[in-house]
């Protein structure tokens, strides 16, 4: 398995743009949602809590954020959980409304990842690695965590694989 670093450096050969990872900061959340929301309906209930594909979606998301790092693995947990907490609320709305809405973000966060990719001139990371899908939403907490300036080490590893942002 990658360790943090490679993940991130991986991702960030395809995110050197500003604009890109701009656009990344509204498009991935809206998608993290909108997925959640669309994987919302129950599979069945254990003890009185009801588990859903989102649930374990999420469940498996964070032992993958877990594994590769403590720190940003909590980051994870506390973006994901939030939602996830939107997707459900999302899933309590009439069908059509929960449907269209969770389709509309999701059209809407692709869009704005696609105009980033325009600006990057490279295809999304995705397309060469799946687990791609998964990083993403790593990759904006590490850049704003570095915006903050945090983890510098880990920024300057990345920057010397993957070069600086422009």
């Amino acid at each position: 398995m990658k360790n943090l670093t490679e993940h991130l450096s991986q991702y960030a050969l395809y995110h050197r743009d500003e604009r890109n990872i701009l656009t990344h900061y509204a498009g991935i959340p809206l998608i993290v949602v909108a997925v959640f929301a669309l994987l919302y309906w129950p599979l069945f209930s254990l003890a009185g809590m009801v588990i859903t594909p989102a649930v374990l979606l999420f469940i498996g998301s964070m032992v993958f954020y877990l594994r590769l790092d403590l720190r940003f693995g909590l980051v994870m947990f506390i973006f994901s959980g939030i939602s996830l907490l939107l997707a459900a609320q999302l899933a309590a709305l009439p069908f059509w409304l929960w449907l269209g809405s969770a389709i509309a973000l999701f059209v809407v966060g692709w869009v704005l990842q696609f105009i980033g990719h325009y600006y990057e001139g490279k295809k999304p990371a995705f397309v060469d690695d799946l687990i791609g899908l998964l990083v993403g939403p790593l990759f904006i907490m590490a850049e704003l965590g570095f915006k903050l300036g945090l983890r510098k080490p880990l920024q300057q590893d990345i920057e010397q694989i993957a070069g600086k942002t422009h």
